[in-house]
């Protein structure tokens, strides 16, 4: 099973950035954990950030011609308002999963919306870097077939 992480605009700023509101882990520590994780699970866990919307259309874009068999993404404030990013998740086929460190739903309103969250089969939300880790189980849960 593959799964592309996706990870967008100032997310490579964990452990910097609001450390109150996103605590001190690192995104190479999350991607760490993630690739264990995958490890565990049978699968394949392969992690990508940029803070161009461009390059994160082109990388999805990408995951469609590899098949990816799940997509994680944190799009960061992309989430909130990036229809192109949206249109280009709605060409993946795979289950894709909305995961975010802090729960947008208690913070700025303008962070209650997803624009995502339609084509999304869910959203994991404010439980730190742990979100990824659930995200990644149900991403691979969604893969799996039931017995």
């Amino acid at each position: 099973m593959k799964v592309l992480v996706l990870n967008g605009i100032n997310l490579n700023m964990f452990g910097k950035r609001d450390p109150a509101q996103y605590g001190t882990v690192t995104l190479e520590e999350i991607n760490g954990r993630l690739a264990a994780l995958g490890s565990e699970l049978g699968a394949t866990v392969n992690c990508y950030q940029t803070n161009s919307e461009g390059a994160m259309c082109e990388r999805i874009h990408q995951a469609f011609a590899e098949q990816v068999d799940a997509v994680l993404i944190n799009a960061g404030a992309w989430t909130h308002y990036s229809y192109g990013i949206r249109d280009a998740l709605a060409i993946l086929s795979c289950p894709i999963v909305e995961v975010h460190m802090s729960n947008i739903h208690a913070r700025e309103a303008f962070r209650h919306v997803s624009v995502f969250a339609d084509i999304v089969r869910g959203q994991i939300c404010g439980f730190g870097a742990d979100s990824y880790l659930l995200g990644l189980r149900a991403a691979v849960a969604a893969q799996t077939p039931k017995k």
